[in-house]
């Protein structure tokens, strides 16, 4: 069954209804652009300890679902949440099942009781989170002892060919912002939890236009979601003095697009 809670009150950046509602858009388009998405939540699902036996797990920015299905096969008979803050992507995963419940909630405040859950998995959610010191609390006051926090994130580096071009244009916001690498090392080693692992790792994609770059990017909801972004349509003359900047980038595969993934592993103490 969905679950459905009231947000709590947005703090910081980004705006969490405008994630939640650009990402609920995004829910019937993002299967068919995610192939970046599965493979960092492939790799984020070789980081979880073998040896670790759930009764209960939480995956927290389900998303589609796509990794909710794949904890549910490698951990029988554990119970399965999936939760999102963004809606249309539960109704979008709930009948494809995989978790035993679907909830609409909010990483910053989950709707769990304390020491519930075995294993929290979140692959390229808590980026979209202004607050990660709430996010590690929760996930510290979810976990039970000797349960496991792997996370995937994106931090500061990515799409930088597309901010640099940006820059190069007009100076405007167009491109989100995420941490620094440093402030996950920070906000890991400060959270109480212990440290299994954290690693910063580079992803490449590559483009045959600017277009396919930036469609691919709305397809996911991913697109520029921050404060200072500038409002309206963008005019020709600034998407081809884009094009132009973003040129200076090509590679014989095509135009690269970056991505600074964080894999974070971290363990309650018994």
């Amino acid at each position: 069954m969905t679950e459905h809670l009231p947000s709590p009150q947005a703090g910081g950046l980004p705006d969490k209804h405008q994630v939640a509602a650009s990402f609920s858009r995004a829910a019937a388009s993002y299967d068919g652009v995610a192939e970046l998405q599965r493979l960092i939540g492939s790799q984020l699902l070789a980081r979880v300890s073998a040896d670790l036996q759930p009764s209960r797990w939480l995956d927290l920015g389900c998303g589609t679902g796509h990794f909710s299905r794949l904890l549910a096969k490698r951990f029988p008979p554990a119970e399965g949440i999936a939760l999102d803050i963004a809606e249309g992507m539960l109704q979008h995963a709930l009948p494809l099942g995989g978790a035993t419940r679907f909830i609409a909630g909010d990483a910053e405040r989950l709707p769990l009781r304390a020491t519930s859950c075995g294993l929290i998995f979140s692959s390229l959610a808590v980026q979209w989170c202004a607050d990660f010191a709430a996010v590690l609390s929760e996930a510290r006051r979810v976990l039970q002892p000797g349960g496991m926090f792997a996370f995937a994130s994106l931090c500061v580096g990515t799409l930088q060919e597309l901010r640099d071009s940006w820059q190069a244009v007009d100076g405007m916001v167009h491109v989100n912002r995420f941490r620094h690498f440093e402030d996950y090392q920070a906000l890991c080693d400060a959270s109480g939890l212990q440290l299994v692992s954290l690693e910063r790792h580079a992803e490449v994609l590559h483009f045959p236009d600017v277009r396919s770059l930036t469609h691919e990017l709305k397809a996911l909801g991913a697109h520029n979601l921050n404060p200072g972004r500038p409002g309206g349509l963008t005019g020709r003359a600034r998407i081809l003095a884009l094009i132009e900047a973003y040129e200076r980038f090509r590679q014989p595969q095509g135009l690269p697009a970056t991505y600074q993934v964080v894999y974070g592993v971290l363990r309650r103490e018994e």
